[in-house]
This record gives C-alpha cells, sequence and structure tokens, in this order.
C-alpha cells in the first residue's frame, strides 16, 4: 500500500525488517523445540540466538543472485553462526517458516483491526443515541418514503458493524495456524511436537493436516470477510455522501479549519473522505476475488499464491485499517442539519403520510382498492396545487365522510412513526 494510506502501527507489521525478524522468530523457536528433544545440540540454539541478527539489504542482495527468498535468509543467517549454521532449518521446507510465519503477521494485523472496528462501533453507537429522535425523511428507490429517525438510520449500521464483528473474529480464529510438517505435510523429516510447541509460543494453532502449505480456503474466507467490511464503510459512505448534496443537505463530514475543497471554486466542501472509503472498499473486493483464485494450487503446492498474496495482504489490511479509522473520524465529527432533515420532510407537503391515511381507512371498511384510489387522489392534489395533504383529505367530501378532522391530523403527525424506536434500539443493543 501507498504511504498516503499507510499508518505507522501497521505499516511497521508489513516491513521487510518485521517479516524477516518473525521468520527468524519461528526458526529459532524450531531449534529450541528440536534441542528439547535432543535431535540439535542446545549450544547451537544458543549460539544462534546470540549471534544472528537481520539486515534487509544482505538478505535481497542474496536473493538478488538465489531467486529464492527463503535461501538467501538461511544464508544470511548462516554467515553469522559459523558452523552452528547446519542446524539452522533442519528438517524444514520453506513453507513452514514462510506459512507459519504469514499466519503471525496476519493475526497481528488482525489485532489492530478489530480494535479499529470497535472504536466505530461504539462512535456509531454514540451518535446513533444523540439522533435517536431525530426526525428525517426514509427514502426508497431515492424517492421519500416515510418519516424514520437519523439515529435508526444509524442503529442500522450500528448493528451491521456488530454483524461485521463477528465476522471478523470468526476469520482471525480460522487465520491463527501454522504448519511445521516438511515438504508435502507428511512430517517426515520434522517431529509433529515440534509444531505443537512452536505453534503454541507462537500462538498459533497446528494445521489438522497440511501439504506443503496452509490451505488457502482460510485465506480466501479472511479476505472475503475484509472485503464484507469494506462494503458496510462504502454503504455508510454513499449514505453521507448523498446526504451531503446540495440539494439535500442533511449531514456532511467534517471540514477542517484551513481545509480546501476545490482549486477553482473555494466555496466548495466535498465529501472527499467518503469518497476515498468507497474507492478503496473497491480494492477490497478485488483483493477478494484474488484470494479466492488462490484456492485452487496444484497438487501439494505451487506458488502462484505466493506473488499475489505478497500484495493483497499488506494492501488489504493497511486500507481497511485507513478506512475504519478515517469513517470513525468522519462519524465522530459528522454536521447534522437537523432544520435541513426537517425542511425536507416537510418539502413534499405531507403527502408522505399517505399510508397512514390508507390504513384508517380500510380500518373503517374500505376496501384497499377503495382506499388506495381515495388516497392516492389527495395526495396528486396536494402535488399538483402545492397544497399540504391534510388541507387535500379536509377539502375532499368523500374522504370526510370516512374520517373525521381528528383523525385526519393523527395520520399526518410524524410522531407516530418513532412510536417504536426505543424498543429497536433495545432490540439491536443500543438501550439505556
Amino acid at each position: 500500500m501507498i504511504p498516503r494510506y499507510t499508518r505507522p502501527e501497521i505499516g511497521q507489521i508489513w516491513s521487510d525488517e518485521h517479516r524477516l525478524r518473525v521468520m527468524l522468530d519461528v526458526e529459532l523457536l524450531v531449534l529450541e523445540a528440536q534441542a528439547k528433544l535432543g535431535i540439535v545440540p542446545q549450544a547451537a540454539v544458543a549460539a544462534i540466538r546470540k549471534a544472528t541478527d537481520v539486515n534487509v539489504a544482505s538478505v535481497q542482495q542474496k536473493e538478488a543472485k538465489t531467486k529464492h527468498d527463503v535461501i538467501a535468509f538461511i544464508e544470511h543467517i548462516e554467515d553469522q553462526v559459523g558452523p552452528y549454521g547446519r542446524y539452522l532449518h533442519f528438517g524444514l521446507t520453506s513453507s513452514d517458516v514462510l506459512d507459519t510465519s504469514f499466519a503471525v503477521l496476519i493475526d497481528q494485523a488482525t489485532v489492530i483491526l478489530r480494535k479499529d472496528l470497535q472504536d466505530l462501533v461504539d462512535t456509531v453507537a454514540e451518535q446513533a443515541k444523540k439522533h435517536k429522535h431525530t426526525l428525517t425523511i426514509g427514502r426508497t428507490h431515492g424517492v421519500h418514503a416515510e418519516p424514520t429517525s437519523f439515529g435508526l438510520k444509524l442503529a442500522v449500521y450500528y448493528d451491521e458493524l456488530k454483524r461485521q464483528q463477528v465476522r471478523l473474529g470468526q476469520v482471525h480464529d480460522e487465520i491463527r495456524v501454522g504448519k511445521i510438517s516438511g515438504a508435502v505435510g507428511t512430517f517426515a523429516n520434522v517431529d509433529p511436537r515440534i509444531e505443537k510447541e512452536v505453534c503454541r509460543k507462537l500462538g498459533l494453532k497446528p494445521a489438522p493436516i497440511s501439504t506443503q502449505i496452509i490451505q488457502r480456503d482460510s485465506h480466501a474466507a479472511y479476505m472475503s470477510a475484509l472485503a464484507l467490511i469494506g462494503s458496510t464503510l462504502d454503504k455508510l459512505a454513499t449514505e453521507i455522501r448523498h446526504l451531503q448534496r446540495t440539494e439535500v443537505r442533511e449531514a456532511e463530514e467534517p471540514f477542517g479549519k484551513g481545509q480546501k475543497g476545490s482549486s477553482a471554486m473555494p466555496h466548495k466542501k466535498n465529501p472527499i473522505t467518503c469518497e476515498r472509503i468507497s474507492g478503496l472498499a473497491r480494492l477490497l473486493r478485488g483483493h477478494a476475488v484474488a484470494a479466492m483464485e488462490n484456492v485452487p494450487l496444484w497438487h501439494e503446492r505451487d506458488i502462484s499464491h505466493s506473488s499475489v498474496e505478497r500484495i493483497i495482504f499488506p494492501d488489504a489490511t493497511i486500507a481497511l485499517d485507513h478506512m475504519l479509522v478515517s469513517m470513525t473520524e468522519v462519524i465522530r465529527g459528522l454536521v447534522v442539519h437537523t432544520d435541513r432533515m426537517r425542511a425536507n420532510l416537510d418539502s413534499t407537503h405531507g403527502v408522505v403520510f399517505s399510508g397512514q391515511v390508507l390504513l384508517a381507512l380500510m380500518s373503517k371498511g374500505l376496501s384497499r382498492t377503495e382506499a388506495y384510489e381515495l388516497v392516492q387522489r389527495c395526495a396528486l392534489a396536494a402535488w399538483r396545487d402545492g397544497q399540504t395533504l391534510e388541507h387535500a383529505l379536509m377539502a375532499d367530501k368523500d374522504m370526510r365522510k370516512h374520517l373525521s378532522m381528528e383523525a385526519l391530523k393523527k395520520c399526518v403527525d410524524p410522531q407516530i412513526h418513532l412510536k417504536h424506536v426505543d424498543a429497536i434500539f433495545r432490540r439491536v443493543g443500543l438501550g439505556e
């Protein structure tokens, strides 16, 4: 991921230096486990642990010659430890180290992502509670439907983000798997007890069975979960982008002091953060497809997945970290124009209450068709003449045969649409 979208904490996890150090940790833990079983001398462990250091430039120089990253890494370590170097990587295959260290890196990145996601969930919950009874218009097909509350709109995202937390937790557990099982996973040259011990110390679970690699369906599931989270952020960003449109102007992302919206038009305040989130979500969805393509490898392994994963896992985790933190900042600083919400709700002269009138007429014995035609006639008259639906209803003699003025006034009271807000909030876990 380019530096523009890389926060230091998660970017460091995917740095070459950190990646090589985690690989060294795996090698040393294997050595310790082998020494405990008497496979290698204890002196070798002490000598290698004391002498080894990681120099990225040196490893890269060797890799330019060997065309093999793990061999270059092993040779770099061997150069530092002398004769004891022959015990390093004893009985292992490259993927024992690569896949196990990869799991550690994914685990470390996911810890950050789960914290980011929790911060966003908490921030959305706070704003939802604040605007629990803030009236606004609900829209279907982009057209005014019936009143709702801005808090309810946010509560929908809160509930969805909670589901994403569950998904991320599930794939985090699934991906936290290592393997130290040898060339094709048969443990021919490495004791299974070594795998168990190394994984335990790294906070991983041993893969129940592996070939030369850990199977990539888990990696595809993980990447799909990240893409799903990104899609929820995209959905929320798209909502805010719509609400910030000049014609709507019900809410807008924060605009800082000294911020500029356009090089040509000084009046502009654009939803650039939300647009960036929507753009990066497309990247995540593409990476999910690439991860699925990595599942069908040849026989016990090939390396067609390797080049893909070197790009998509750092990219996806770094991008999602940026997206989550950015969205949290947007929601925390969201500018909500309650006056515009009410003005937009009232802009259609009350025709959005037609459903209530329809139900009231049906409760008086009219068929749905009869009631619908009567209400539609009044609603269209209100639209045509620029009068309120309430006025059109009261002026219609057929309407007055069935509903009193008091009953009609109740139908056009927007508060009726908020009568179950508290109950809904309790259902999604936002109750007091």
